[in-house]
């Protein structure tokens, strides 16, 4: 029997490199079982071109990524979803609209990237990548049939302190 595809949503404030890095790994490496998507509560409009040229050195293929609101996936009709991940804090602190499914929700802190400027823009992208890859990767062996929405709901927040305490060193 197979198991059913799982949607998560990524969430960031301008969906232009956290989210849009986390939607690519999780699709890369949870799939077939996972299918992922990212959004923003103020999309800037466009993808982060250190976002964009890290994903395809990495073997990304790129074109479908756009930064979008999340208010897409509020719609009728939009995917429903199992698990809202927000990867910045300032969208953590909005009230978020009403989703399909009622799913999960967690919060991931973490850097943005996209503020680094010069020669740490890369090293600061790179360093996302490595973080959302761990914690991207712990989700996707969890057992979401095997757990209720509370532990569900507890282990997602447990997998986002995953590589806090390299970084704090």
């Amino acid at each position: 029997m197979s198991l059913p595809v799982r949607n998560i949503l990524f969430l960031c404030t301008g969906n232009s490199a956290r989210s849009i890095l986390a939607e690519a790994i999780a699709n890369k490496i949870g799939k077939p079982r996972f299918r992922a998507f990212s959004a923003g509560s103020h999309p800037t409009g466009k993808v982060n071109p250190d976002a964009i040229e890290l994903l395809i050195d990495l073997g990304y293929e790129t074109a479908t990524f756009r930064s979008k609101s999340w208010t897409e996936f509020a719609r009728p009709g939009a995917p429903v979803l199992d698990a809202v991940i927000t990867v910045c804090d300032s969208a953590a602190r909005e009230a978020c609209p009403v989703w399909p499914g009622h799913p999960v929700s967690a919060h991931w802190s973490m850097s943005d990237p996209a503020q680094a400027r010069g020669r740490a823009a890369r090293s600061a992208m790179a360093e996302a990548y490595r973080l959302l890859e761990l914690r991207i990767g712990a989700l996707v062996e969890l057992p979401f049939d095997e757990l209720d929405a509370g532990q569900l709901r507890r282990t997602l927040r447990e997998i986002g302190t995953y590589g806090m305490m390299a970084i704090m060193l």
